[in-house]
């Protein structure tokens, strides 16, 4: 009897299969892979909107009276893009590829293209609608491709600790871990690759081993100068219950620039930041949702701590101060210098 009510029980359950599937989310698969979102679902951050463009139950409406265009702030050069549109309750995935630089990406097309036009044009993904047109997108993001591993996981190859020349303490222990793990302990200390990029796309998955624990990536570095250029930063601390008040800018801020509208990661957790820098600009995401929008507009200088750098510079990770414990793995790049 016990286990026929059982059954009974189980079969009135809701069929979780029939459910919708979230909108403009990843999977933690996915997140790892280094996919994405060029759309959070709630607002244009991150896109440059000529036309009529609102935000609606998780889609991007674009279109009305005169043809609209949505263009993302951010530069791919070899990357995979996707994107849902819908016809009523029909949904149909666009795709391109973009696998060459500058120009015009290979368009695959779905069921509803060319309308709405789904591109890559000069680096950065484009949607067109006519006049008297209107699009319901959702689900819009991409995956860099062709990235270039700069960490081995077996050894600090490609890497070298700062090495001062007059009296300064470093502390920093840079150390790989049975895992494989790139780790720093302690600090201050700084690991500096010995490649260098102007324009590129990078990518890492990061864990901090305590609570609001502090690094971050510099780029754009000084060749054997301590701690400078442009830095994600990585904290994992917010205000209160509000993660949208983020404490010393939070992870994947542009420190000092510009604070995470978000922070997204946690401490005790693996999460990806990616990192994209073209000229001016400069995004950041964490988990494949994009936390800053950045464009330098200072005049130009050597150094990035004092004004914009556009030359290549050296990639670093810090080592900020005795509590320091965070560890490192996937670390990539994708190069856009050309």
């Amino acid at each position: 009897m016990c286990r026929l009510t059982a059954l009974i029980a189980l079969l009135a359950l809701p069929v979780l299969a029939d459910e919708k599937p979230k909108l403009n989310t990843l999977t933690p698969k996915e997140i790892a892979e280094g996919w994405i979102l060029l759309f959070d679902g709630e607002t244009t951050f991150g896109w440059k909107v000529e036309g009529d463009a609102k935000v609606k139950d998780g889609e991007l409406i674009l279109g009305g009276e005169k043809e609209t265009t949505a263009t993302s702030t951010s530069s791919f050069q070899f990357v995979r893009a996707t994107a849902t549109s819908r016809d009523g309750e029909e949904r149909s995935e666009l795709k391109v590829v973009h696998e060459r630089p500058g120009g015009l990406g290979r368009k695959q097309s779905g069921t509803f293209a060319p309308f709405p036009s789904f591109e890559i044009r000069n680096g950065k993904v484009k949607i067109s609608v006519p006049a008297g047109k209107t699009a319901y997108l959702s689900n819009i993001r991409c995956h860099p491709t062709r990235m270039t591993s700069l960490f081995n996981d077996k050894d600090l190859s490609g890497w070298k600790e700062f090495k001062p020349t007059k009296d300064k303490k470093i502390a920093s222990k840079f150390s790989v871990t049975k895992e494989g793990w790139l780790n720093v302990k302690d600090g201050p200390g700084d690991l500096q690759t010995e490649g260098q990029w102007a324009d590129f796309v990078v990518q890492l998955e990061c864990i901090s081993n305590g609570k609001h624990l502090n690094s971050g990536l510099f780029f754009r570095c000084i060749p054997d100068q301590y701690q400078q250029g442009y830095e994600a930063q990585i904290r994992n601390q917010w205000e209160g219950d509000n993660r949208a008040k983020p404490v010393d800018f939070g992870t994947g801020a542009i420190y000092r620039r510009q604070p995470a509208r978000k922070v997204v990661s946690s401490d005790g957790e693996w999460f990806t930041m990616t990192v994209a820098a073209h000229g001016r600009h400069i995004a950041t995401w964490v988990n494949g949702y994009q936390v800053t929008d950045w464009t330098d507009d200072r005049k130009e200088n050597d150094n990035a701590r004092n004004g914009f750098k556009k030359g290549q510079g050296a990639l670093s990770i810090q080592g900020h101060d005795p509590t320091t414990d965070l560890s490192f793995r996937t670390i990539r790049i994708q190069s856009l210098d050309w």
